[in-house]
């Protein structure tokens, strides 16, 4: 039986792989109109709320990150998918069941868990020092995800907040929460089991089948939900156990509330302070395979950066800006505003949004 799950398991990593390879659009991203990013007020169910009213975004976005798989070897991917989620009592599997329902297509049950990307955040004071801010660039290699952004204005128990999200998907990797925090998601090295990077990408896959925790979306979509302000949300993110190591950045009210949470499965280092996150631990004694490209220059950047509201995002520009940014945000939860831009192929590929939480 171990035997049939390494092997399953290697399939799965090789299936992956081919999966965030980038399609071919009909038009180039700079050829097409910019559209804006829709805004959907919604509750907690927002997955399922986004997916109703977007249909046609969460097909487009299918359409061009399965382009070059074959369709038997989506279906296994959301086979293996769904049974880890069933293996380990998954509370979002009901909800993620009834994503897979209403697109009635291969896809649905991998796309919920899938964590491939990487990203760069800055958290610091803002310009006037009145409060605190978050900058986020996001990294995918899939392509469409700049275009289909979707902005969901959730009404959540310990009060509303804005997720960057896409239709159906269940988990939150960019949310502003007014008058409690902002925050985003980046995925963290990749341990080297072997020193070769396809190997040790094989073996960190067999390793979240052994994980019970939830994912790092599903906490942070958790946090987003019931945290009541930004000290319970950085304890919260700091002690529960997810199934693959992560990286938060938060920003709190106050301009001193910032700080970087650099996550295994069980432990976590807290980087206080002015901070960004990269793609690459900052922890003394952590190591292992930087993700994305150039993640120390787009730190070093991103530390250099001064992002304001009124600059809009003329500050983008390489290594931040890179063939893979979807999406590029700054956030001010004092203020309860952000302002938002999708991407593709280094150029924008929606217009400015602002928003007000």
């Amino acid at each position: 039986m171990r035997v049939n799950i390494v092997r399953e398991e290697l399939a799965v990593a090789l299936a992956c792989h081919v999966f965030i390879m980038p399609g071919d659009s009909v038009l180039p991203p700079s050829l097409q109109p910019l559209g804006d990013i829709p805004v959907l007020n919604c509750g907690p169910d927002f997955p399922m709320r986004t997916l109703a009213a977007y249909l046609d975004r969460a097909h487009a976005l299918l359409d061009l990150a399965t382009a070059r798989l074959p369709a038997t070897a989506l279906r296994q991917l959301d086979r293996v998918s769904r049974a880890w989620l069933v293996k380990w009592n998954n509370a979002h599997l009901p909800e993620i069941d009834a994503v897979a329902e209403a697109l009635d297509r291969p896809g649905a049950y991998f796309f919920s868990v899938n964590y491939e990307w990487g990203c760069t955040c800055g958290v610091a004071p803002s310009p006037d020092g009145g409060s605190a801010r978050l900058v986020r660039v996001l990294d995918w290699t899939t392509p469409g995800l700049g275009r289909n952004i979707v902005a969901a204005r959730v009404a959540a128990p310990a009060g509303r907040y804005a997720t960057l999200t896409w239709p159906g998907y269940t988990g939150v990797l960019t949310a502003v929460a007014p008058g409690r925090f902002a925050v985003a998601l980046n995925q963290a090295p990749m341990r080297k089991a072997v020193g070769f990077y396809y190997l040790d990408w094989a073996a960190n896959r067999r390793r979240v089948w052994s994980m019970p925790h939830p994912t790092p979306a599903h906490v942070l979509r958790a946090v987003c939900d019931e945290a009541e302000s930004f000290d319970a949300a950085v304890a919260r993110l700091s002690a529960e156990p997810i199934s693959t190591p992560a990286i938060y950045s938060i920003a709190g009210l106050a301009a001193d509330e910032t700080a970087v949470i650099e996550r295994t499965e069980t432990e976590a280092r807290v980087h206080r302070g002015p901070q960004t996150a990269a793609n690459h631990w900052q922890a003394p004694g952590w190591t292992g395979h930087a993700r994305g490209g150039d993640s120390a220059g787009r730190a070093a950047m991103m530390h250099e950066l001064k992002a304001d509201f009124g600059a809009e995002f003329g500050w983008l520009r390489a290594p931040l800006l890179n063939p893979r940014t979807r999406l590029a945000m700054v956030a001010d939860a004092r203020a309860g505003r952000l302002i938002a831009q999708g991407f593709e192929d280094e150029a924008p590929a929606t217009r400015v949004l602002t928003l007000t939480v």
